[in-house]
């Protein structure tokens, strides 16, 4: 059985490739460029755009099993056109292909984004509405690519979605947004916290939660894969426990963040660069705490671990592969 997995290089998708090996399965990775995260694994890796339907229809032949994480992540808009493309496209283009090919699951890794996140006091659910057109660029691409998918479930996929929240742990090798925080925070680089939180989840949990989805998972359904809701604050005393750096004393009040994150957007929309403080990052940090994985625990066995843990183990694995410029106060290994 050849189980397929697209945007193999980043970071939840290497994870879960090497959990696949780890089962035994017969893996095909597909990447854009960069396989670095997959080295020395015993697997097939093939290089293909999923922007280019033809290309992805050959990579996906004799496919039983594709997991669909590959997409684009942006806090600084769409100017490339790059998001939509992914997001929009490459999702519509990767699931026509595996109804074409006959697989016989596809697991679609939407995202937390897709709902309404604005706090009204409500636990986020699969059933709370979703993004609305004012919503950030990355919330309604990633929300369009899954009506895209739905669509192909109409004609035949068999296709389930996931949802995670802010995915964070080890493994985490470009690193990500939140990873390159953590490191930041070892190394003093940030002069001050910005204010709020978000429902964090480990990179494993998520992994195993995708895994729950392809062997349980109802065909249609959507399932979230949360975790635990932590501030920035929180998450940097976490890190200080095994870095011994302790986190900036000054939180950036929220009426100045407020006031200074459209100007990041903005220089973020003009030059394609992104700036850590824009409004999109202002909005996630201001997101609902409560959101529900009670429909993943009951139907997929889902269960999130502490993100005092997972802190601690992206921590090591950073250590390990040379990302931190001083050594940890704690060597054991990674959590369980």
């Amino acid at each position: 059985m050849t189980t397929v997995v697209t945007g193999a290089g980043g970071f939840l998708g290497s994870v879960l490739v090497r959990e696949l090996v780890a089962r035994g399965r017969s893996v095909r990775a597909i990447i854009r460029s960069n396989a670095k995260a997959l080295e020395e694994l015993d697997i097939e890796i093939v290089a293909a755009d999923i922007r280019d339907s033809s290309s992805i229809d050959r990579a996906l032949a004799g496919a039983e099993s594709v997991f669909h994480l590959a997409s684009v992540i942006s806090l600084s808009g769409d100017r490339s056109g790059s998001v939509t493309a992914t997001n929009i496209d490459g999702a519509r283009n990767v699931a026509e292909s595996a109804l074409k090919n006959g697989v016989k699951r596809f697991i679609h890794c939407s995202s937390i984004h897709v709902f309404d996140l604005k706090d009204h006091g409500k636990t986020i659910n699969e059933n709370t509405i979703r993004v609305t057109t004012d919503s950030p660029v990355y919330d309604r691409t990633k929300y369009a690519g899954e009506i895209a998918v739905r669509d192909l479930i109409k004609m035949g996929l068999p296709a389930v979605v996931i949802h995670p929240t802010g995915v964070i742990g080890p493994g985490d090798h470009r690193p990500s947004r939140m990873g390159q925080v953590l490191i930041d925070l070892s190394s003093k680089k940030l002069p001050a916290l910005i204010p709020g939180g978000f429902n964090w989840v480990d990179v494993r949990d998520v992994c195993v939660g995708a895994l729950g989805a392809e062997k349980f998972g109802r065909i249609g359904e959507s399932y979230i894969l949360s975790g635990q809701w932590h501030s920035t604050r929180q998450l940097a005393t976490f890190g200080e426990e095994i870095t011994g750096t302790p986190p900036p004393t000054f939180d950036l009040p929220l009426w100045l963040a407020q006031g200074i994150a459209p100007i990041g957007s903005l220089l973020g929309n003009i030059t394609s660069n992104e700036y850590r403080l824009n409004s999109d990052t202002v909005s996630a940090l201001k997101a609902a705490r409560k959101i529900s994985s009670a429909k993943a625990e009951t139907e997929l066995g889902f269960k999130s671990r502490p993100i005092r843990n997972s802190v601690h183990d992206a921590y090591k694995w950073f250590e390990k592969f040379g990302l931190l410029k001083k050594p940890l106060l704690h060597k054991n290994g990674l959590s369980s």
